[in-house]
């Protein structure tokens, strides 16, 4: 079986993408997860481009890491300047790393163009810069940039490119889509071609711009690329890089590659979402194999075909990487959707029940409510309808004042009246806005009889028009996402009145994580 080589520029490449941006705590906090999952080589970054850069590479040599190798990322020395009195390479090797990336034109056009210097003079700046970096002992890899417009355009000289770096003494050749717009067969036709020109391995690193990035990629280890190079959830500049998640699970299941460790894909869910986190920025769900949509089943014939057996609309078991099943809740649902769903109810699934829930379910989307993304709702409808629901509080009233404060912002205030355990509850608190401060108030009123809500966290408000032909009367949709340290759930409130949504769902969120802590862990 081949071993193909996963080399992770997550916290170079990636970070250039618009809204990426990582911490040095966060670089080594995701070196470290990286390295957990058996991923190859870590390129950190360019010392020479930022301070926290330069940082990481003192930083990282006191992780303790056990597979991965760090590398650095540079370019070829300028033109006119020996390498040993660059700058650039010098700082390459000050990282101290066991190997170091070199990247360099390969393209004509690129190489007059935009370098000004001439075709012979890039061959030596290739040349002479491995050269120079594999005598002072790291490994040296070469980034070939823009290898497949270059070929396209001067196919003789982009190979003369990667026979004057290895002749300096790369050990890895990895051919650049730099622009992103190249198909498969080229990308194919071309790897295989280079393959058989040169002895030492070659890798492949594709950028998303047509979409093609992870099957472009694909393509290129069919054809003889022993390393992968991309980026967690395919982060990077323009369109971004391959994703690693989906090129891994690829490889690994759909051709029989060996690649990361063995228990690796039951966590690429995990990783995949730990560096959404990091970057803070909210997950893709249809992302393949670790999206939350990616095995969710919302029509009633899918819903109950899955429900007999799995993989009449599943390819993979989503354990294998780490997720999970989801049936959703919609009007287009069936009496199947709602029994999968209830399954983990103690209630009576006879069909007259079902049936209740299904149709409690169509009135209220009728009405504006989805549930597609609101489960805990869901889950407070079905206590409803069958009688197990009893509230945890009672709600009296509430009132949002917003009015301009002496600084000329706005001030927002929210009262809230509740009873409780026999007692009456009356509490008011300041906010952002009116939810911030809603949730405030709702907090200070519950926390001393409910403790464990202190764990709880709003992490997404979002609002939709429901019917937007009625301009400023129309029905508004508001759907909250919560969290705590076990789940993250969503709830809704529909109403013509926005504050009165965000109200519904708010006093759902809380009701749901009083319910689920009710439950085993």
């Amino acid at each position: 079986m081949t071993r193909i080589a996963i080399y992770d520029t997550t916290l170079r490449d990636g970070s250039q993408g618009e809204g990426v941006n990582f911490s040095l705590q966060d670089k080594l906090l995701l070196t470290k997860r990286l390295d957990d999952i058996g991923v190859d080589f870590i390129e950190g970054g360019y010392p020479l481009s930022n301070p926290k850069d330069a940082e990481y590479f003192r930083a990282v040599h006191e992780l303790k890491l056990k597979h991965a190798k760090v590398v650095a990322f540079g370019m070829t020395r300028r033109k006119n300047i020996a390498p040993e009195a660059d700058g650039g390479l010098r700082a390459l090797l000050e990282g101290q790393t066991p190997v170091v990336t070199i990247v360099g034109k390969t393209w004509d056009f690129q190489v007059t163009e935009i370098l000004n210097a001439t075709l012979e003079e890039n061959l030596k700046m290739i040349g002479d810069s491995i050269a120079f970096c594999r005598s002072q002992g790291p490994e040296v890899f070469y980034d070939a940039e823009h290898f497949f417009d270059g070929y396209r355009a001067n196919p003789k000289y982009a190979l003369q490119t990667l026979q004057a770096a290895e002749t300096g003494g790369a050990t890895c050749l990895i051919l650049c889509d730099t622009n992103g717009g190249t198909m498969p067969e080229f990308i194919a036709e071309v790897v295989a071609v280079v393959c058989k020109a040169v002895k030492v391995q070659v890798g492949i690193h594709c950028h998303n711009d047509c979409e093609l990035a992870v099957a472009n990629t694909l393509a290129g280890v069919r054809a003889g690329a022993t390393q992968v190079q991309g980026t967690l959830n395919g982060f990077g500049e323009r369109c971004g890089n391959a994703d690693l998640i989906t090129t891994a699970a690829n490889l690994t299941l759909k051709y029989g590659y060996e690649l990361l460790t063995p228990d690796s894909l039951r966590r690429l869910t995990e990783v995949s979402r730990y560096a959404y986190e990091l970057a803070n920025m909210n997950f893709r769900n249809n992302q393949p194999f670790v999206g939350q949509s990616a095995f969710a089943h919302k029509g009633g014939m899918h819903t109950h075909a899955v429900a007999k057996n799995p993989s009449s609309y599943e390819h993979i078991d989503p354990a294998i990487v780490g997720n999970e099943r989801r049936v959703l809740v919609s009007e287009l649902s069936g009496q199947s959707t709602i029994l999968s769903k209830t399954q983990k109810y103690q209630i009576n699934h006879d069909k007259a029940t079902m049936s209740a829930i299904l149709n409690r379910v169509q009135d209220l989307e009728n009405a504006g409510y989805e549930f597609e993304a609101a489960e805990g709702s869901f889950d407070i409808i079905v206590k409803k309808v069958v009688g197990t629901y009893k509230p945890w509080f009672d709600r009296l009233a509430y009132r949002v004042n917003i009015e301009q404060g002496a600084s000329g912002a706005p001030v927002t205030e929210a009262t809230v009246k509740l009873r409780l355990a026999g007692s009456i509850e009356h509490t008011v608190s300041e906010g952002d806005g009116p939810v911030n401060a809603l949730d405030a108030a709702l907090r200070k009123a519950l926390v001393a009889y409910y403790p464990r809500l202190d764990e709880m966290l709003l992490v997404d408000y979002k609002v939709r028009v429901v019917n937007p032909k009625e301009g400023t009367a129309a029905r508004v949709r508001v759907i909250i996402e919560s969290r705590d340290h076990r789940s993250t759930w969503g709830t809704v409130g529909v109403s013509e009145n926005l504050i009165e949504a965000s109200w519904l769902a708010l006093v759902d969120a809380i009701e749901y994580k009083l319910f689920k802590d009710e439950e085993p862990a």
